[in-house]
C-alpha cells in the first residue's frame, strides 16, 4: 500500500471516530449532564429560594409618610410572589404631617410587596405616642392609612385600660372607632387609679 491510501484510510477512520464521538456527546452524554444539573438547581430553588433572612422593606407614599418593615425571616408565597410570610416582625410608620412614629411588632406577618398592605398576627404590640395597644391581629392598609386591630384588643394609655373587639384607627386624621362585634356587648373601660 502506498502512503496516499494509508493516509486516506486513516483520515476516513478519524472522521468516523470523530462523528461517533460528536454524536455520542451531543445526543447521549450531554443530555444526562443537563438533566442532572436541572434537577440539582430545581431542588436548590425549592428548598432555599423562597426563604429570605433579615428582611427590610421601605416605602414612602405621596404624602411623605414612610413605612418600614423588618423581619428576621420571610417566605415567598409560591402561588403569589407579591406575598411574603414573615416571622418576628417589626414595623415603623413615620407620619410626615406631625413627625410621629407608630411602632408595631408581632410574631408573624403577611406582607404584600405590591400594595404594601400588611397583616400582623400573634402577640401584636402597637406603640403610638403614649398609647399602647395589644392584640392578636392587625390589618394595615397603607393606601387607606388605616389600622384595623382585632382579636383580644387591649388599649392602654396613662389614664385608662380599654378592652374591645375592634379598633379602627386612621393614622393621618386619628379618627378612631372602637366597638364590639356583638352590639349587646359593651367596650370595657377601667381607670388607672
Amino acid at each position: 500500500m502506498n502512503k496516499k491510501k494509508i493516509l486516506k484510510i486513516s483520515f476516513i477512520i478519524f472522521i468516523i471516530i470523530f462523528s461517533i464521538l460528536v454524536t455520542y456527546f451531543k445526543y447521549f452524554k450531554k443530555n444526562e449532564i443537563v438533566t442532572n444539573k436541572n434537577l440539582e438547581i430545581s431542588e436548590k430553588n425549592f428548598v432555599n429560594s423562597n426563604i429570605i433572612k433579615d428582611i427590610k422593606y421601605s416605602s414612602t407614599d405621596l404624602q411623605g409618610n414612610e413605612y418600614i418593615i423588618l423581619a428576621e425571616e420571610g417566605e415567598i408565597d409560591l402561588n403569589n410572589t407579591d406575598i411574603i410570610f414573615l416571622k418576628d416582625v417589626n414595623a415603623f410608620i413615620k407620619i410626615f404631617k406631625n413627625k410621629e412614629t407608630i411602632t408595631i411588632s408581632s410574631n408573624y406577618g403577611k406582607y404584600n410587596t405590591a400594595s404594601y398592605d400588611t397583616i400582623f398576627s400573634k402577640n401584636v404590640k402597637i406603640d403610638y405616642i403614649k398609647n399602647k395597644i395589644t392584640s392578636n391581629y392587625l390589618d394595615f392598609s397603607m393606601a387607606n392609612n388605616l389600622l384595623i386591630i382585632s382579636k383580644n384588643v387591649v388599649y392602654t394609655n396613662q389614664e385608662n385600660i380599654l378592652k374591645a373587639d375592634v379598633i379602627k384607627l386612621n393614622i393621618i386624621t386619628k379618627d378612631t372607632k372602637i366597638f364590639m362585634h356583638n352590639s349587646k356587648d359593651q367596650v370595657s373601660i377601667e381607670g388607672m387609679n
